[in-house]
């Protein structure tokens, strides 16, 4: 794995921008899972404030590893999330964005993604390949739409299943274990000291890390990457390379 450390949110922000501006100068066209949640946020502003006319927003296809069962117009969806601090402030293709429709019943929801992701990325190793899939990672330790109380959706042999929050109920369509792990490059984006100690007990394998959901991403690959800042890094012994 490649750890990252940088000083903010911001210059995290800017490491991973343009890390996506080199894969969508290859000319090729590469298949992206996003995340939601505050972390991604800053980075999509980054993106569209810095860079909004230097990607090749023609090269790149946009999905979602995971997705509220709300509407899009809701305040908690991740599609409309992104919406707001990215979609709306470049020139990208629509046909090139492959929401998960929230406003479906989630059951018949995760089968149709499923097939999505069957019909849109490549076929390696039997399953769909993402170019890149983003994920942010929780205080418990949860990826995803996976929690360490339903930490088995991992090993499932479908591309996308259901999932339920465990404290508000609030269903979500998730990608599984099989999908992250297949994927060419894999990117974890963390800021804040509310997970730093998850973040030390994962990286280093200590504790209960082998309870948390993120612990299992081990892209065949080997490309794995943490984008962390200050904060998050804190309980590693590493320093800011900003």
């Amino acid at each position: 794995m490649n750890i990252i450390v940088s000083s903010s949110k911001e210059s995290l922000a800017e490491e991973f921008a343009y890390m996506l501006k080199e894969m969508s100068d290859t000319g090729e066209k590469i298949h992206v899972a996003l995340s939601g949640g505050s972390t991604p946020k800053v980075i999509f502003d980054y993106i569209a404030e810095e860079l909004g006319e230097e990607i090749f927003w023609d090269n790149i296809n946009f999905y979602w590893g995971d997705e509220r069962c709300v509407p899009p117009t809701d305040s908690e969806s991740n599609y409309k999330m992104t919406v707001d601090h990215l979609l709306s402030k470049i020139d990208m293709p629509e046909e090139n964005i492959f929401r998960v429709l929230g406003e479906n019943d989630p059951e018949e929801e995760a089968i149709r993604y499923s097939e999505v992701l069957e019909s849109e990325l490549p076929i390696v190793n039997g399953i769909p390949q993402f170019d890149l899939v983003m994920l942010g990672m929780g205080d418990d330790g949860h990826t995803v739409s996976i929690f360490p109380y339903n930490i088995e959706l991992w090993d499932s042999k479908e591309n996308c299943v259901v999932a339920v929050h465990p404290d508000s109920g609030q269903k979500r369509v998730t990608i599984t274990g099989k999908i992250v792990n297949n994927a060419k490059a894999v990117a974890f984006l963390v800021t804040g000291a509310n997970k730093a100690d998850k973040v030390k007990e994962i990286v280093m394998l200590e504790g209960d890390y082998a309870n948390y959901p993120a612990s299992l991403v081990k892209p065949s690959s080997e490309e794995l990457t943490w984008y962390l800042d200050q904060d998050s890094a804190k309980n590693l012994e590493f320093t800011s390379e900003d």
